[in-house]
C-alpha cells in the first residue's frame, strides 16, 4: 500500500520518497515530512518554541509554544493566527474573513482522482487517492485535500476542493493548489523567468527571510514566469543533492510564493493568482483548484527532471500522438509571412516532399481579410484570393505529394476589423465605456461564454470536416487586459480570469474528442503558455518565437528542467535569422532542433543544392532517432548560462544507444583539446562512436570523457 494510516498520521510512500502528514490533538493538520523514504515518524525534527507575537489557539490553554504562526501546516488558512502566506482565505456572509480549519475525516480510494473541467495527471500503476477533509465548524466551509499517489513514478499530485455547507454564500479570495512547509535549513530556489523570445531561464538564488514570488496576472502562465519551480540545497547540482520540484497544471494567472519565516522554516504556496481572483461559492457548491505535480530527488536535478519528463510524457499528454513518432513538418511562416498564394505554398511543399518532410503547415494569413496583423481574426473561412481552391483544394494537393496538411488558428482572438467583431462586439473582453489597451491590434474573445465557444467549435469543426487536416497549431498572441465579462454580474467579475481558462480547456476538450487523430500544438507568441495544463490537450508546444539556434540553446536547456524533449517545438529556421539576424550554418540549426519536436521554418527553394542534400540527411537522421530522443533519458552536461559551450545527451532506456549534442558558440584562439564526460551509460558496455569509428566502454566515457566533436554514440 502506498498510503498508510496510524492514529491520524498519514504516511504516503512512492518508490523513493516519503510524505508524512499528521492531524494533531487539536485537529490542526501538520505537514511533517517530504523527502527520502524513511521508516520512522519524522515529527521529531519539528520544534515548537515560544515565539513572541505568535498567538496561540484557544484550545491550547496556557501552552505558549503551540502557535499556528510557527507550526508546519498542510493547508494554512487566513485569519487563524498564522501570519505567513496562506493557502486559502474566504469572506463570509457577515463580512468576517477568518477560517479555522480542523481535521474532520479521511478516505483512501483506489486509482487517481480527476478534476471536473481541469487537466489532471491520469492513471498510473497502483495509483491511489488520499482525501483529507478539513472543516471550519463556525461557517460550515470544508476543504477536501486530494493527494494522488503514483508510487512507481515517484510522483504525488495535490489539489483541493472547497465546499460551502452553510446556508449563506461565501466568497473565496484565495484557493491555492498546495502548500508545503519545510524544516529549518539552508535553501535555494530556482524559478524559470524570461520574456517574449527568451523564455524559461533558470534563475537560482538563495532564499532569505521574507517572501519571493514568481507569478503572472496576464491571463496566461506567461513568457515572464513559468508555473514550475524547484527548491534545493545549496550544494545541489545535476548529479547530487536534495531538491523538491512542483509544476502547476494551469495555463492562466498563477502565483508561487516562497516565504522563509521568522524562525527559519520555509513555506511554498502555489496556485491561482489571488490578485485578480474571487469566487462566489453559494450554498452546496464546490470549487476545484488546479492540480500540482510534486516530486523530490535526493540525487540532484537530473533525476528530478527525469521524474517530471516521465509523468508529463506518459500521464499528462494524451491522444494518438502521446507516444507516437511526431511528423517532421515544414511551416511556411518565416518563408512567406502573409504574402503567399497557392502556387507559392505548393512550390515549398514540393521541395519538402522531395527531401522527406512529412507535413506541410499553413500558418497565419489564410483566412478572412488577413494581409497583415491588423485585421481578420475571428473570420475563419478561407481567403480565396490567396487560396483559389480553398483549404480542401490545397490539402488535396499537399496530400497528393505524400504529405500531411496542417493549419494555424488563433481561436481566442478577434480583430476589430473583422466580420465577427462587427456582428458581435459584445463577445470581446472590454470594459464598457473604456478604450481597450491594444495588443497586436487584436482583442480577446470572452471564452467564459458558451455562445462564443460554440461559435468557435462549429466554425473550426466545419473546416476540419471539409479538408483533410492532420495538425492544428493553436496560437494565443496577447495577454488579457481590462478583465471584464458582460456575462456576469459585478460580484462575479473576480471569476472571469479563471472562467476564461476553463473555457479554453472546454473548447480544447471538445475539439480533441471530435477529432482524435489530429495533432495539436499549442503556442502563445511562442512560449507564453508553455505549462503542464496545455500539454494535457496538446502534446507539444512552440517553445519560443526566437528560432535562432544559439538562442535556443538557452531556451531548450531551461525548458528541459521540467518539460520532456518531446513537448518542445524546435525548428530549423530561416537565415539570416528573423529575430537576431544571425547567420548560423544549417548543420548547427538542425543539431539544436533535433532535441525537440523537429521541423523546418524556411523556404527550401532558396537553399543551395548542397544545403538541400543536408536537409535530406537531417530528415533521415531525425526519423531514425526521434523515438530515442523523445523517449530516452535526457541529461544536461554543460550549461549555456555558464560558459561558451553547451552540451546535453539522451540515453535509451536499455542504455544501449545515446546521442550527444555538443555546441561551441565562439571559437577560441590556439586552444587545447576539450573533454566531455557523458552520463547515464552502462559502464560495462563497449560503445561505438560513429563519427570516430572507435569503441569505448561506458565507464571510460563517463569517468574520463571523450574529446569533443559532433559525436553521436550508436550501438554498443
Amino acid at each position: 500500500m502506498a498510503i498508510k494510516i496510524s492514529n491520524n498520521s498519514f504516511y504516503i510512500e512512492t518508490k523513493n520518497t516519503s510524505y508524512q502528514i499528521k492531524a494533531d490533538k487539536y485537529g490542526i493538520l501538520k505537514h511533517v515530512w517530504y523527502g527520502e523514504k524513511t521508516g520512522c515518524d519524522m515529527d521529531y525534527i519539528n520544534e515548537y518554541p515560544d515565539v513572541g507575537f505568535s498567538g496561540n489557539i484557544y484550545d491550547a490553554g496556557n501552552d505558549r509554544t503551540y502557535s499556528p504562526d510557527t507550526l508546519p501546516q498542510e493547508y494554512p488558512a487566513f485569519g487563524n493566527g498564522d501570519y505567513r502566506i496562506c493557502a486559502v482565505s474566504a469572506v463570509h456572509n457577515d463580512g468576517s474573513c477568518s477560517l479555522d480549519l480542523r481535521f474532520k475525516k479521511y478516505e483512501i480510494k483506489q486509482g487517481k482522482y480527476s478534476i471536473p473541467g481541469l487537466p489532471a495527471v491520469y492513471s498510473g500503476e497502483n495509483a491511489q487517492t488520499l482525501e483529507i477533509t478539513l472543516e471550519d465548524k463556525k461557517s460550515g466551509l470544508e476543504v477536501i485535500l486530494k493527494y494522488g499517489v503514483l508510487p512507481e513514478l515517484d510522483v504525488i499530485t495535490r489539489s483541493a476542493v472547497i465546499r460551502n455547507n452553510s446556508e449563506s454564500p461565501v466568497t473565496i479570495k484565495n484557493a491555492a493548489s498546495f502548500c508545503i512547509d519545510m524544516p529549518k535549513d539552508n535553501y535555494e530556489s530556482i524559478f524559470f523567468t524570461g520574456r517574449h523570445a527568451m523564455e524559461r531561464t533558470p534563475q537560482r538564488q538563495a532564499i532569505l527571510q521574507g517572501i519571493q514570488e514568481s507569478s503572472s496576472v496576464r491571463g496566461t502562465s506567461s513568457h515572464q514566469q513559468n508555473p514550475s519551480f524547484i527548491i534545493c540545497s545549496p550544494d545541489c547540482n545535476e548529479d547530487n543533492g536534495r531538491c523538491f520540484g512542483a509544476a502547476l497544471m494551469y495555463s492562466g494567472s498563477f502565483s508561487t510564493r516562497i516565504e522563509l519565516d521568522h524562525v527559519g522554516q520555509l513555506r511554498a504556496v502555489c496556485g491561482i493568482n489571488p490578485e485578480l481572483f474571487s469566487w462566489q461559492l453559494n450554498s452546496g457548491e464546490e470549487f476545484y483548484t488546479p492540480e500540482a505535480i510534486l516530486a523530490f530527488s535526493a540525487n540532484g536535478l537530473a533525476a528530478l527532471s527525469h521524474i517530471f519528463h516521465t509523468v508529463i510524457r506518459n500521464n499528462v499528454c494524451r491522444g494518438n500522438y502521446k507516444l507516437a513518432q511526431r511528423p517532421v513538418l515544414i511551416n511556411n511562416w518565416e518563408a512567406t509571412y502573409f504574402d503567399f498564394n497557392e502556387e507559392k505554398l505548393l512550390k515549398i511543399a514540393r521541395e519538402a516532399a522531395k527531401l522527406g518532410v512529412d507535413m506541410f503547415v499553413l500558418d497565419d494569413g489564410w483566412f478572412g481579410k488577413r494581409d497583415s496583423d491588423f485585421s481578420g481574426l475571428g473570420d475563419w473561412y478561407a481567403n480565396t484570393n490567396k487560396l483559389e481552391n480553398g483549404l480542401s483544394g490545397l490539402a488535396d494537393k499537399i496530400n497528393a505529394l505524400g504529405m500531411k496538411f496542417g493549419l494555424w488558428f488563433e481561436p481566442e482572438m478577434v480583430s476589430e476589423d473583422s466580420d465577427l467583431y462587427r456582428s458581435h462586439p459584445d463577445w470581446a473582453i472590454v470594459i464598457p465605456g473604456r478604450k481597450p489597451i491594444r495588443g497586436r491590434y487584436q482583442l480577446v474573445l470572452d471564452m467564459t461564454r458558451s455562445d462564443v465557444r460554440d461559435y468557435l467549435f462549429d466554425t473550426i469543426s466545419s473546416i476540419l470536416k471539409n479538408a483533410n487536416i492532420s495538425y492544428i497549431k493553436w496560437d494565443m498572441n496577447r495577454s488579457i487586459t481590462e478583465c471584464y465579462s458582460k456575462a456576469f454580474p459585478k460580484e462575479q467579475q473576480g471569476e472571469v480570469m479563471h472562467r476564461y481558462i476553463l473555457g479554453v480547456y472546454d473548447l480544447y476538450e471538445r475539439l480533441i474528442n471530435e477529432f482524435p487523430k489530429i495533432l495539436f500544438e499549442s503556442c502563445s507568441s511562442g512560449g507564453g503558455r508553455f505549462d503542464p495544463g496545455m500539454l494535457y490537450y496538446a502534446p507539444q508546444a512552440w517553445a519560443s518565437d526566437d528560432s535562432d539556434a544559439i538562442e535556443r540553446l538557452k531556451i531548450q536547456y531551461g525548458t528541459s528542467m521540467v518539460y520532456p524533449i518531446s513537448s518542445i517545438g524546435a525548428h530549423v529556421s530561416e537565415i539570416v535569422n528573423q529575430q537576431v539576424f544571425r547567420n548560423t550554418p544549417i548543420e548547427t540549426r538542425a543539431n539544436v532542433a533535433y532535441f525537440g519536436a523537429f521541423g523546418y521554418e524556411l523556404d527550401l527553394n532558396e537553399l543551395t543544392e548542397l544545403e538541400k542534400q543536408k536537409v535530406k540527411e537531417q530528415v533521415e537522421f531525425i526519423k531514425q532517432y526521434r523515438e530515442l530522443i523523445h523517449k530516452g533519458k535526457f541529461y544536461r552536461l554543460q550549461s549555456p548560462f555558464e560558459n561558451n559551450i553547451t552540451a546535453w545527451m539522451v540515453v535509451s532506456d536499455d542504455k544501449k544507444e545515446a546521442i550527444v549534442g555538443w555546441y561551441k558558440v565562439l571559437n577560441d584562439v590556439n586552444e587545447s583539446f576539450k573533454r566531455i564526460k557523458l552520463k547515464g551509460l552502462n559502464e560495462n558496455l563497449n560503445y561505438y562512436i560513429e563519427q570516430k569509428g572507435e569503441y569505448h566502454y561506458g565507464d571510460e566515457l563517463m569517468n574520463l570523457g571523450m574529446i569533443t566533436s559532433d559525436y553521436a554514440v550508436g550501438d554498443p
